[in-house]
């Protein structure tokens, strides 16, 4: 019998006092408060007896910091798995106050930003979706039973959301549901997966932490 659910575990606050849109750049590991939130949320599921038999991390430093508490909590080793990773995007290594206006006064640039459906400045949302549906497939038969935890990042969890909820994928990203260290629950049912809960074990430290990295 296969994992029972699959939670999509979002990484902890960034240490990133310059703002930075960091992407996959390398040196953007979590904050003190980034490691007391990941922390809360590997806690939380298991004072819950979450029966949690594998750990899989996307392979940048913040998620397989935010992987840690998780692995330690349920004495298992964090298996890094590369279509967890963050999407590519030209805005990397940017503040992260840039706008589309700005950019419009840079013709070198304009085609990154002619198809925002796509989108043009990065990895299309549509690869995004399968490359993270690919993995949750996997991960779902790697164990005889019990849970799968995959820490991964935003987009690329929002992007299993909007897939399983039949929502298209092109969307605001200002209202993006996934905060700082939330977990999303899947199941798999008839065939498919199926979003069955959403937690914010971390909600009381979120209210003092800085999310401006995300792509």
């Amino acid at each position: 019998m296969p994992a029972q659910q699959i939670h999509l575990v979002r990484h902890g606050e960034v240490h990133n006092p310059e703002h930075v849109l960091y992407g996959r750049l390398d040196g953007f590991g979590l904050s003190d408060l980034g490691h007391r939130m990941a922390a809360a949320s590997a806690e939380a599921f298991h004072e819950q007896g979450v029966p949690v038999r594998a750990v899989f991390a996307s392979p940048l430093q913040r998620t397989r910091e935010s992987a840690a508490p998780w692995s330690s909590a349920f004495g298992l080793e964090t298996q890094v798995d590369e279509r967890l990773i963050e999407p590519t995007n030209k805005y990397q290594g940017r503040r992260s106050d840039f706008s589309i206006a700005k950019q419009l006064k840079v013709p070198a640039e304009w085609p990154w930003i002619v198809n925002p459906l796509k989108p043009s400045w990065g990895e299309a949302y549509v690869s995004i979706a399968a490359r993270m549906l690919s993995a949750i497939d996997e991960a779902w038969s790697s164990v005889d039973d019990g849970d799968v935890v995959l820490v991964s990042h935003q987009l690329p969890i929002w992007m299993v959301h909007r897939s399983v909820t039949g929502a298209r994928l092109f969307h605001d990203p200002r209202r993006r549901r996934c905060t700082l260290s939330s977990i999303t629950t899947l199941e798999r049912r008839e065939g498919g997966f199926v979003e069955v809960g959403y937690q914010e074990p971390a909600a009381h430290l979120n209210q003092s932490a800085v999310d401006l990295g995300a792509v």
